[in-house]
């Protein structure tokens, strides 16, 4: 019977569509991921070669007075690059992949960002991630919607019956072989991916992996239980779009807008404002006022003498400081609100396999918020790091030629990432068992 039923499938126009389909936007999604991780190539070498160009260049003009080099000078970070993140990209075509800083105030410098065109981010990036969680279930909806109603409205269902009691069985089967097909495809796209993109078989790949077979195995359990109502193709296949809409844009569409309006996040322009007017305002007071605040937080510099009639870079750069302090609360409100956002999201996640699935694939792909803010902490320690290096320095005067400037090149920031395969896989393998053991129930009238 299951020859029969492979060579029955295999005549169907919905067999050559789907295979193209799934194939012809798979392949592209790739190719559109290759280009992503180009993209990322190009913007890491470029900016090590202008960070060595701008070191050197300015050398020339200002290497008598280290304080006013470094007030030029920009050091970059960069978020370590992943292969893996090609397949979803997430949000990091809003979130930067580098950030180039002087050791000035940080809060007015770390939500700098590259342009990037409006309309593009709206409609997104069509990566296999994308792909997977949006297309391959309507491609197993198309083909699995009518596997009992095509029978019983061409007539065939009533010889069937009388020449076989597993009627049940013989569902399963059709559906089976539909699944075979594409899990078989959704397969060679995974691997085609890792061969293409250079990505490694490591655990975020098999976690991935996984997560697609049991997001597949979701939809195709959903797909029977409407099946095993026995209801007209039109019925199966009006319920199955209706879910579709309502699992990938209706439900994230609503929690988005939840936690947006329920743990509303100041504007990053509102550290930067104050940031600016914590350090500009210093300009008008007496330096002391200045110079305690930084003295307390860097009590090794007290040392050093603040001229009073005059201007120096101990007195510049602690107005600096002072001014992200004066910013340091919204930039942790951020943090924190950001934080409660994806908690809910999560939770809410946890019922509904299409946000559970995408959250997971951001996250195996370190393109995800969490991941950008780990970077953006990483990049509050570089930063902390270059001043303490350097303030020792400017303070004494210390000629700019006399320092090794091939240290200072271009850093990488790894942002650590803790798989947790209970919590990845679970929530998806509980909802595929409840709708696959009322499916199965509901086949038993059969």
């Amino acid at each position: 019977m299951y020859r029969l039923l492979f060579q029955s499938f295999f005549r169907t126009k919905i067999f050559l569509i789907s295979l193209v389909l799934l194939v012809t936007v798979g392949v592209i999604s790739i190719l559109i991921g290759k280009q992503y991780l180009v993209k990322q190539e190009n913007a890491i070498a470029a900016s090590q070669e202008f960070q060595k160009e701008s070191i050197a260049r300015n050398l020339e003009y200002h290497k008598e007075d280290l304080g006013l080099l470094l007030y030029y000078l920009r050091f970059t970070l960069i978020k370590q690059p992943s292969t893996i993140s090609a397949i979803s990209i997430g949000q990091s075509d809003v979130n930067p992949l580098l950030q180039a800083v002087t050791i000035r105030g940080l809060e007015g410098q770390k939500y700098d960002t590259d342009f990037e065109n409006p309309s593009l981010l709206m409609s997104g990036n069509l990566d296999l991630g994308f792909v997977i969680i949006y297309l391959f279930p309507l491609v197993l909806i198309a083909m699995t919607f009518n596997l009992y109603s095509e029978e019983k409205e061409q007539g065939t269902w009533r010889i069937l019956a009388a020449q076989t009691s597993a009627r049940a069985k013989f569902l399963l089967k059709k559906l089976g072989i539909r699944m075979l097909f594409v899990f078989g495809v959704l397969i060679f796209l995974l691997f085609l991916a890792s061969g293409v993109l250079n990505i490694a078989l490591d655990q975020n790949f098999w976690a991935m992996f996984l997560q697609s077979i049991l997001y597949l195995f979701f939809w195709s359990a959903l797909c029977l239980f409407i099946v095993s109502f026995q209801k007209n193709s039109s019925f199966n296949a009006l319920a199955l779009i209706s879910i579709w809409v309502v699992l990938t844009v209706l439900i994230p569409a609503m929690v988005n807008n939840y936690v947006l309006n329920t743990y509303q996040v100041p504007e990053a322009l509102e550290a930067m404002v104050e940031q600016r007017d914590g350090y500009h305002e210093k300009w008008d007071l007496e330096k002391d006022a200045t110079m305690v605040g930084f003295f307390d937080a860097y009590p090794q510099y007290k040392n050093y003498t603040v001229p009073e009639e005059e201007f120096s870079w101990i007195w510049y750069y602690g107005m600096q400081h002072m001014g992200d302090l004066a910013a340091e609360g919204t930039s942790t409100e951020m943090s924190e609100k950001i934080m409660l956002r994806n908690i809910v999201s999560e939770k809410v996640a946890f019922f509904v396999p299409t946000m559970h699935a995408q959250l997971s694939f951001n996250s195996l792909a370190g393109t995800d918020m969490l991941s950008h803010l780990d970077f953006l902490q990483g990049l509050e320690k570089f930063h902390e790091g270059l001043r303490l290096s350097f303030y020792p320095k400017i303070f004494e005067n210390v000629p700019a030629d006399t320092i090794d400037w091939q240290v200072h090149d271009v850093k990488f920031h790894k942002t650590t990432a803790h798989l947790n395969w209970l919590r990845l896989l679970l929530p998806t393998v509980l909802v595929f068992l409840v709708i696959g053991v009322l499916a199965l129930l509901n086949l038993r009238r059969l």
